[in-house]
C-alpha cells in the first residue's frame, strides 16, 4: 500500500482517503504513499504504446488473480545468527542535485528551488529564523497555504501568474514532471538522492542483471533511476493515478522500453505472494507511510506492519542481495526503532546495517552555498559488506 504519511503519515492525493491520516510522506497494509495530487489535465494525458499496453494487461490480470483469494498473515520468523554489523547514528545529507535545491528555511517554512521556480511550503521543523530578506521570500512563484499538518489539504497562491498543473524537472539525469498538489507534496522527495544516489551506484557496479523492487513508489522517481542505470524493475503503490504519474514520467524521460513493471496494488499482499512463489530481488526500496489504505481498502499502520512487511523483504532477497533501504517519515520514534527491528530480521545474513536520519542543507540563493542542515525522515539502510 502507500513514500512518501504525512511525511507525518503519507502522501495522499486529492479527493482520496490520507495516508497517514506522507496523505498519506500520509506519504500502509495498503502500499501506497498518498501523497496529494491535483486532477490530471486532459493535455496531460499520453495514449499508451502497444507493448506499454500489453504488459500493463499481464500486471492487471496478475493483480485481480492475487487479490481474488486474500492471503493469510504469517507469523514473523525466528532469526538466529549474529547480527549484522552497525552504523549509527549516520546523516546522509544533500545540498541538492539537478534541477533542486533548498534556498532557505525558517519561521516554519522551506523556501525551494525545484527547475525554473521557486516555491514556499510549510515545515514545522524549521524553528530559526531565516537568512534571506522579506524580499527574496516574496519574489517567488508558488506559495502552499491551508493546513500546516503534512496530511492537510490546502491550496497553492500563485504570486506572479497562474501556472499550469505540471512542469518539468530533472534529478540525477532523470526527466520527469512535478506537480502542485492538494497536499503540498510536488512529486519528489530530494532528500532522497543519497538514497538513488547510492542505487545508482550498487546497480551500475554490481556487474550482473540486477532486479530491483520498489515498495510504495508513487511517482516512479526511485524506478526511473534504476531503470536507467540497467536495472530490472517491479514498481508497486496501491494508488492508481501514481501509477499512471510515474508512467507520464518514464515517458518523460525516456525510458518507455526499460523494463518496468507498475503493479498497482496492496504492498503486503504483494510481497506476501512473491514470498509464496519464490519470487527474489536484489534490491529492495520501501518508503511506507504511517498510515495507508490498499486498492481494496486494506489498512496499514507503520507500527503495526513494519515488523512482517521487513521479515518477508528478508525472504525475498535474492541470496547475491545488494541491499534493502527503508525510510520511514514524520513518526514519533528514534531511528534506533526502525534500526534494532532491522538488526533483528537480518540475524544470520552478515552485512553490515547503518541508521540515522536523511537531512537537506540549505545552499543559498546561488545553490552552492551551505547552510543549516533540515532533518527530513529517518532510515535504515542493510548492505551485503
Amino acid at each position: 500500500m502507500k513514500k512518501k504519511d504525512n511525511r507525518s503519515g503519507g502522501k495522499n492525493f486529492a479527493g482520496q482517503d490520507k495516508k497517514q491520516s506522507r496523505p498519506a510522506r500520509p506519504e500502509k497494509s495498503a502500499s501506497f504513499k498518498e501523497r496529494g495530487q491535483a486532477p490530471r489535465r486532459q493535455d496531460d494525458a499520453r495514449p499508451a504504446r502497444p507493448a506499454a499496453a500489453a504488459k500493463d494487461k499481464v500486471a492487471q490480470k496478475e493483480v485481480a488473480a492475487a487479490t481474488a483469494a486474500p492471503l493469510p498473515q504469517r507469523s514473523l520468523m525466528a532469526r538466529t545468527g549474529d547480527r549484522p554489523i552497525e552504523q549509527v547514528p549516520v546523516i546522509l545529507e544533500s545540498t541538492g542535485a539537478g534541477d533542486f535545491h533548498l534556498i532557505d528555511s525558517g519561521n516554519g517554512l522551506k523556501l525551494e528551488q525545484y527547475g525554473e521556480y521557486r516555491i514556499v511550503r510549510p515545515e514545522a521543523q524549521a524553528l530559526w529564523r531565516p537568512n534571506l530578506g522579506a524580499n527574496i521570500w516574496e519574489n517567488v512563484d508558488a506559495v502552499f497555504t491551508g493546513d500546516t499538518d503534512e496530511d492537510g489539504m490546502g491550496r497553492w497562491r500563485f504570486p506572479k501568474n497562474a501556472l499550469g498543473e505540471t512542469w518539468p524537472l530533472s534529478l540525477l539525469g532523470v526527466d520527469f514532471l512535478g506537480r502542485f498538489t492538494a497536499f503540498r507534496h510536488v512529486g519528489v522527495f530530494p532528500e532522497q538522492i543519497v538514497h538513488w544516489q547510492w542505487l545508482q551506484n550498487a546497480i551500475e557496479t554490481a556487474g550482473r542483471p540486477v532486479k530491483v523492487l520498489n515498495l510504495f513508489g508513487y511517482t516512479g522517481v526511485a524506478s526511473l533511476v534504476a531503470a536507467a542505470a540497467g536495472a530490472e524493475v517491479t514498481h508497486v503503490d496501491a494508488s492508481k493515478k501514481a501509477i499512471n504519474w510515474a508512467k507520464e514520467n518514464q515517458a518523460l524521460a525516456g525510458l518507455e522500453k526499460a523494463p518496468i513493471r507498475w503493479i498497482c496494488e496492496d504492498a503486503m499482499k504483494f510481497i506476501q505472494r512473491e514470498e509464496r512463489r519464490g519470487s527474489t530481488y536484489d534490491i529492495i526500496l520501501t518508503d511506507p507511510p504511517k498510515f495507508g489504505r490498499g486498492t481494496n481498502g486494506e489498512i496499514w499502520q507503520l507500527f503495526d506492519h513494519l515488523p512482517l512487511m521487513l521479515d518477508i523483504c528478508r525472504e525475498i532477497l535474492s541470496p547475491k542481495a545488494l541491499g534493502l533501504v527503508l525510510t520511514a517519515y514524520s513518526i514519533r520514534a528514534s531511528f534506533y526503532s526502525t534500526h534494532e527491528l532491522l538488526m533483528d530480521i537480518m540475524r544470520g545474513a552478515g552485512g553490515t546495517i547503518a541508521s540515522g536520519e536523511l537531512v537537506i542543507r540549505e545552499a543559498g540563493l546561488d545553490g552552492k552555498t551551505p547552510g543549516r542542515a533540515l532533518s527530513t525522515s529517518l532510515f535504515s539502510r542493510w548492505e551485503p559488506k
